[in-house]
């Protein structure tokens, strides 16, 4: 290091501006190769972001608590990106009319589906009742995901790496198998990733256009209210005994 850039690193080490500044440099890199890859999947800068604050900190020897004192601002900063998700929502408004059953009922089904198929699939490779209630609220968002693992008994940490893990895989890879499906419509293509891919999936999704996020971010809210609904009341036929 210059001596500059050692007085600064010396400074930002010190303070809780370290994890924030971190974050938002790395995320900043992230982007610019995204951009430069024409915004390609494989190129998630949720991903690249995550690798190169993992390489930073391990490299300095920073203890994730250092950096989460400065980094916990962008963590509150999810409530009110997600409140504000309902600006574009509410200019489809009239789409939202004609299809409130058929919205409902797709939650409900992906919901479903997304806790059957991750929970059968932890027991039958012989997963612990902790890790099947981990794994069972993956796709949906962050906190309420957290939340829900608390609440039943499973690991809030496991809950969190593996809830990161779906939304940067359904962003990667929701483009793909939609084409494959022949899925053209913005607002089911939105609707899709926000089910099973949560934030990472609707921030992909505006990417696309301001129709695909703003149904992503509706099936984000839906599907998070009714995993916290749905599991604990299938929870006797999840887990075994």
């Amino acid at each position: 290091m210059t001596p500059r850039l050692n007085e600064i690193w010396v400074y930002l080490s010190a303070t809780p501006l370290l994890g924030l500044t971190a974050t938002l440099i790395a995320y900043q890199l992230a982007y610019a190769l995204y951009a430069r890859t024409r915004f390609h999947p494989l190129a998630n800068p949720v991903a690249i972001s995550i690798a190169l604050l993992v390489a930073v900190l391990t490299l300095t020897g920073t203890p994730y608590r250092t950096y989460f004192d400065g980094a916990q601002f962008v963590h509150f900063l999810l409530g009110p990106a997600t409140v504000a998700l309902a600006i574009p929502l509410y200019q489809q408004w009239d789409k939202l009319k004609r299809n409130w059953l058929a919205l409902l009922a797709g939650t409900l089904i992906g919901s479903t589906a997304a806790i059957v198929t991750a929970t059968s699939l932890a027991w039958l490779l012989g997963a612990s009742p902790a890790t099947i209630l981990s794994i069972a609220p993956k796709s949906v968002t962050t906190p309420i995901a957290m939340g829900i693992a608390e609440k039943t008994g499973g690991l809030p940490s496991l809950t969190a790496v593996l809830v990161i893990a779906t939304g940067i895989l359904g962003a990667v890879m929701a483009r793909g198998i939609l084409n494959l499906m022949k899925i053209e419509d913005h607002a089911v293509r939105g609707f899709a990733l926000g089910v099973t891919s949560h934030g990472i999936g609707t921030a992909r999704a505006f990417q696309v256009s301001e129709e695909m996020g703003a149904f992503s971010g509706l099936a984000m809210g839906l599907s998070g209210v009714l995993t916290a609904v749905l599991l604990p009341l299938a929870l006797r036929y999840l887990v075994p005994v």
